[in-house]
């Protein structure tokens, strides 16, 4: 699928599996030359808001965490992010793919996630060089 200006778009199948409604404000982390405009473009879209950035001065409903080895503790930016989300926020924590440079491994993933009181309910592929896992509070499921 291509938007007007040519650039790609993010499969609404994928999409859908963020759960975005209209009116969201989603917070993102991580952000550097690397990410996947697609996906942004795509949430801007579904929430008819534009995506607020790290120094947004109040709570969001979701979080989009780009995450690559070697950036700094996941966990500490995990519980960071965690506590600017309003209650029930969802977080996407975007890896780079297996094979990839600045691959994180899924077992470091797990060990931040659960030290931040979150745990996955669902990892899935974003684009051509990305990994989204869905974290949630433990105890709760989506």
């Amino acid at each position: 699928m291509a938007t007007q200006d040519g650039a790609s778009t993010v499969d609404a199948g994928i999409l859908d599996r963020f759960g975005l409604e209209h009116g969201m404000i989603i917070q993102e982390f991580g952000y550097d030359d690397d990410v996947d405009e697609s996906l942004r473009t795509s949430v801007e879209d579904a929430t008819g808001e534009e995506i607020v950035d790290e120094d947004y001065g109040d709570v969001t409903d979701g979080a989009i965490v780009w995450f690559r080895d070697g950036d700094d503790d996941l966990a500490d930016l995990l519980m960071d992010v965690q506590s600017l989300l309003d209650d029930g926020g969802g977080v996407w924590l975007l890896t780079p793919k297996a094979g990839t440079t600045g691959h994180v491994l899924p077992g470091d993933v797990e060990e931040a996630s659960s030290l931040a009181g979150l745990h996955a309910t669902s990892t899935f592929v974003v684009g051509e060089g990305w990994s989204c896992t869905q974290l949630v509070e433990k105890g709760r499921s989506k």
